[in-house]
């Protein structure tokens, strides 16, 4: 390849170039510049500029049947946009996406204004230019005043939009995570469209999970009522703070989302688990749309 090689192992690949439709055994090659995907039938060489999007864990319809856990690369070619599939043993894999966002995030440099907002809260915090990095379970913001880390589990909002810097409208990352038992906003300005996809990907990774697990509750009335008043009760309430009739009834909706860990008991009173706040959020979302 010409460079050092930073991941090496054997799996089952797809690429859009391929003639059958289905997925066959090869061998996976990351550098710092490209990706290959070598099989006895020849092999795909990728250039990781040409790379625009990376989606872990989704793989398209036509090909559910064949793969179970994979990593979509999308990338242009020839003035065309295709897209590569790579499946492997889970800790081969873990290591590919942590390494493959690594490098595609290397040299990136962005804007970031943290914390935007505490809770509701607006703070002064000012823009400033940082560098990215990317490790397990984690996105790390440095060469900047106030270096700081993103625990991926613990992110339960994300949104793209546009923000103005320097008279020049940019894409933008807005994320709401969970940092010292406090809701944080933080906001990242990109770039362009490559680097919003690539970097938003890597912070949703463990959010799009959490969101498939939450797919299948459907919380009552009651439940709902209940965690937004623990929401907008700072994030920890007592039950005197969410009772609206019955005591009774109120403490066995609150068992009931402690059982399905919507709620945890804190210190002060009753708090919102992650999942917890993720539901609010997409109530909230749904009802300001």
């Amino acid at each position: 390849m010409g460079e050092s090689v930073v991941a090496d192992f054997v799996g089952r690949v797809h690429a859009t170039s391929q003639e059958t439709d289905e997925p066959v055994t090869g061998r996976v090659l990351l550098s710092q510049r490209r990706l290959v995907l070598a099989t006895d039938d020849g092999k795909e060489t990728i250039p990781l500029s040409r790379v625009f999007d990376v989606v872990v864990g989704s793989v398209p319809g036509d090909l559910r049947s064949f793969f179970n856990e994979s990593v979509t690369i999308a990338y242009e070619s020839d003035g065309s946009r295709r897209s590569a599939l790579v499946e492997g043993e889970s800790e081969d894999m873990d290591r590919f996406v942590r390494l493959l966002f690594k490098t595609l995030l290397r040299n990136v440099t962005v804007t970031v204004r943290h914390p935007a907002k505490v809770g509701g809260r607006v703070t002064d915090a000012t823009d400033h230019r940082a560098s990215v990095s990317v490790s397990p379970g984690e996105i790390r913001f440095g060469d900047c005043p106030e270096p700081f880390a993103v625990d991926l589990s613990a992110v339960i909002d994300y949104e793209r939009t546009d923000r103005t810097l320097g008279g020049k409208k940019r894409p933008a990352l807005v994320f709401r995570h969970v940092a010292d038992g406090q809701t944080v906003t933080s906001i990242t300005t990109v770039p362009n469209e490559r680097a919003l996809n690539i970097l938003g990907r890597y912070i949703k990774i463990e959010y799009d999970e959490a969101m498939e697990d939450l797919e299948s509750f459907d919380p009552t009335e009651e439940q709902l009522e209940i965690l937004v008043s623990i929401y907008s009760a700072g994030g920890e309430a007592t039950i005197a703070d969410v009772v609206t009739g019955d005591v009774t009834q109120t403490s066995m909706v609150l068992d009931s989302l402690r059982e399905a860990g919507l709620v945890a008991d804190g210190d002060a009173g009753t708090t919102l688990t992650r999942k917890g706040q993720m539901i609010v959020s997409s109530h909230l979302e749904s009802v300001n749309a």
